[in-house]
């Protein structure tokens, strides 16, 4: 993604956070910085220009590498180049249909989440208030989706314990 072939350089951190976005640079050494003194995993939103000089948006989620006597001794993780994702293709190709499930979806899945609810429960709430409202059940979602953002940010600690969950979901998948 960083635009070198596999073997042509040793990744470090300084050679990873010279090719963060200048306004990103700051922020994601604080990121790698708490993961090898807090011994928690990372995850983040930030920019880098590749050896071509080309922008990328990336969500990387990571955790950290320790050798055979607990000591940190990097990183590993994963990029999500966010710069032309799936969801911006599909959303230009598929019909007002897709677009119009999704924001269901969404705003079902938040609703699952806070009020602990099942996916039915979460979608008769928004039939309730669409009878109510006289309102599509679409517009709420979009509506809900478009407001949340407002609402008060999840706490660090939140945040690093969902961090850890997904980077160790693989361990409890039954088999």
């Amino acid at each position: 993604m960083h635009g070198y072939t596999p073997g042509e350089v040793e990744p470090t951190i300084d050679l990873l956070l010279e090719h963060k976005h200048p306004d990103d640079r700051d922020m994601v050494a604080a990121i790698i910085s708490r993961s090898l003194t807090e011994g928690s995993p990372f995850s983040g939103r930030h920019r880098f220009l590749d050896t071509h000089g080309i922008e990328h948006q990336v969500l990387v989620v990571g955790d950290r590498i320790l050798d055979d006597d607990g000591h940190p001794v990097g990183t590993a993780g994963y990029y999500i180049d966010l710069s032309s994702t799936i969801a911006t293709v599909l959303s230009e190709q598929l019909p007002e249909l897709f677009e119009s499930r999704a924001a269901i979806e969404q705003a079902k899945g938040v609703l699952m989440r806070i009020y602990r609810i099942t996916a039915d429960q979460a979608f008769d709430l928004l039939v309730w208030r669409s009878q109510e409202t006289n309102i599509r059940v679409r517009d709420l979602a979009e509506q809900f989706m478009a407001e949340l953002p407002d609402m008060p940010a999840t706490s660090d600690s939140t945040v690093t314990r969902f961090d850890h969950m997904l980077l160790t979901l693989h361990e409890r998948v039954p088999r």
